[in-house]
């Protein structure tokens, strides 16, 4: 079955940076797109950051362009999420997500606190 976990969420210092590791199992990863969502208290779920199967092409909002970069090892099975400059508005739970034919999975997130 498929199976995706989320790991190094951690609290961080503005301006501080972090990795995001998503380990997956259960399906053909180098034939999948990936992506990474966030959700904060009270607010609903928002994409992140997307990358195509092979790597060769990668997509984020405006709220993370040039501070976050998707990345992904189909030989280890494995997305990163590389953050930085990390503002307080960053902190969430963040989700690992793939569609497979028709079907969504979801990690369980790992959460991601910005304080000083």
């Amino acid at each position: 079955q498929v199976q995706l976990v989320e790991s190094g969420g951690d609290l961080v210092q503005p301006g501080g940076s972090l990795r995001l590791s998503c380990a997956a199992s259960g399906f053909t990863f180098s034939a999948s797109t990936m992506k990474w969502y966030r959700q904060a208290p009270g607010k609903e779920r928002e994409l992140v950051a997307s990358i195509t199967n092979n790597g060769g092409a990668t997509t984020y909002p405006d709220s993370v362009k040039g501070r976050f970069t998707i990345s992904k090892d189909n030989a280890k099975n494995t997305v990163y999420l590389q953050m930085n400059s990390l503002k307080p508005e960053d902190a969430a739970v963040y989700y690992c997500y793939t569609r497979r034919f028709g079907v969504n999975y979801w990690g369980k997130g790992t959460l991601v606190t910005v304080s000083s």
